[in-house]
């Protein structure tokens, strides 16, 4: 319990004493945006870190040499807990948005703080919507900066199994052709979802696969691509479990 109302206190505390720093990023972003992307990413990665550093989490990243460093683009990831976004997002080589569920826009300051990432609002309500948001995510890649989606739409409550991916999010990459990164995370869920509200330290195993070219994929799973990219991290999952149960 100790663990997680230090981090509530680190999370709010940044919150609060970024007030300023908000403002100082907006001025800096009317005459550098380079500069304003590249100091927001800083920025919210130290905090990141540091509540990675309180969680105890002991992180093992394999296939980091998978992410291209030249070009944006599109990340893949399983979904099972709040910390997925900490564990991915202090990797990222280069600004990285990434697509939140619209409801996060009610929180002022986090809000503000993804807008200046480049994070971009996805209702799961309103289709018309939601492909404005894969729009602009298009845009986003032409301009250079990567995008980071959770295929199954949702945190997933099962450790077993990840939910079907939706084949829309894999627009961005069709119509785009960058790369697609796909990462499992295993055993994430243990850190706070699966024995809610305490923090426990725990093995957590990231894996980044190797990249997929949608142009030089078979017209089959060019079709079915969300199909064809969640077997493959099916089998990133499968090995890596593995490795947990071994290690443990």
């Amino acid at each position: 319990m100790i663990r997680f109302i230090i981090i509530c206190i680190i999370l709010f505390g940044f919150l609060i004493l970024s007030i300023p720093v908000l403002i100082i990023e907006w001025i800096i972003g009317k005459y550098n945006p380079h500069f304003k992307d590249t100091s927001s990413l800083a920025i919210v990665n130290c905090a990141f870190r540091l509540i990675l550093l309180v969680s105890g989490v002991k992180l093992t990243v394999l296939g980091e040499e998978n992410v291209p460093k030249d070009c944006p683009v599109l990340y893949i990831a399983n979904h099972r807990s709040y910390f997925d976004i900490l564990l991915t997002y202090t990797r990222v080589p280069r600004p990285t948005g990434y697509i939140a569920k619209a409801e996060m826009l009610r929180y002022p300051l986090l809000s503000h703080w993804m807008k200046y990432l480049h994070c971009q609002f996805l209702d799961r309500k309103d289709l018309k919507k939601g492909m404005q948001t894969i729009l602009a995510s298009i845009e986003l890649i032409k301009r250079g900066i990567s995008i980071c989606i959770f295929p199954e739409g949702t945190r997933n409550e099962r450790d077993d199994e990840m939910l079907p991916f939706h084949e829309g999010s894999f627009k961005i990459a069709q119509k785009t052709n960058c790369p697609i990164i796909p990462m499992a995370i295993t055993n994430s869920g243990e850190i706070f979802e699966n024995h809610l509200p305490f923090i426990k330290p725990c093995p957590v195993i990231l894996e980044y696969g190797s990249p997929i070219y949608p142009d030089q994929l078979s017209k089959e799973n060019k079709k079915f691509m969300g199909a064809y990219c969640q077997n493959i991290m099916k089998e990133m999952l499968e090995k890596n479990k593995n490795l947990l149960d071994i290690s443990e």
